[in-house]
């Protein structure tokens, strides 16, 4: 069909040069951020001014969200339960994802949320892809909605509320591509009256699954502390 996409059977897939380009996509947005980051602004005492240094990316959050990105594009490898329709239960993936936001706030977050979901388009292929729209739902929109976990940042039990808002704020964006889009795709015998509540219940059947295994693995004391050591360390 072009350079970046193929067209078959109604869905589009990216070609070789769709996934580099967005590749190259990732790797520019990396580099412009690393570039905005606040200078050294002198003062008339020589030293810089102390609101400059929440202004963009500081090294350290560069590391750790590299890092926190990286270890939840390589779980979510894992698929524990596969759906048919796109969507899966994951080692805890969303969990990385999340933890930046809980780290720095909603605005890193939802930066680190965009990336990791163009790094979702990648994985996938271009596998579910029916329109410009509705792969910004699915990909773009749905996964830098778990950096809302960010809201919760400064709040006791910051990390299960900020999961918990995250996942379900993730929930919406794949809900709404399902009545949007995914529905007009059901077999022609599919019930009428499931046509209301399937894209819910198929949307947050995986999401709530793998929610599950998180809330209870972030449960165990040991996991609670060195949630709490990270933490201290990122910030």
């Amino acid at each position: 069909m072009s350079l970046f996409l193929n067209k078959e059977d109604g869905y589009f897939t990216l070609t070789t040069g769709g996934v580099i380009a967005v590749i190259a996509v990732i790797t520019i947005l990396v580099i412009m951020t690393a570039l905005l980051r606040e200078k050294p602004v002198d003062t008339e005492v020589g030293q810089k001014s102390a609101d400059s240094d929440k202004k963009f990316f500081s090294a350290k959050q560069l590391v750790f969200s590299a890092a926190a990105l990286a270890l939840g594009f390589a779980t979510s490898f894992i698929k524990i339960v596969p759906m048919p329709w796109g969507g899966s239960i994951t080692l805890c993936s969303m969990l990385f994802v999340t933890l930046i936001g809980y780290w720095y706030g909603p605005k890193i977050g939802i930066t680190a949320g965009f990336a990791y979901g163009l790094l979702q388009f990648v994985q996938d292929g271009g596998s579910y892809i029916l329109s410009p729209l509705q792969a910004c739902l699915d990909y773009i929109v749905a996964f830098a909605a778990l950096g809302l976990s960010g809201l919760f940042y400064k709040k006791a039990n910051g990390l299960l509320k900020g999961y918990l808002f995250a996942i379900f704020a993730r929930g919406v964006f794949h809900t709404i591509g399902g009545y949007l889009y995914w529905m007009d795709y059901m077999p022609e015998n599919f019930p009428s009256s499931l046509a209301a509540i399937y894209p819910i219940a198929y949307n947050y059947a995986y999401i709530l699954a793998e929610g599950l295994i998180t809330i209870v693995i972030l449960s165990l004391p040991p996991v609670k502390g060195a949630m709490a050591r990270v933490k201290k360390m990122a910030v």
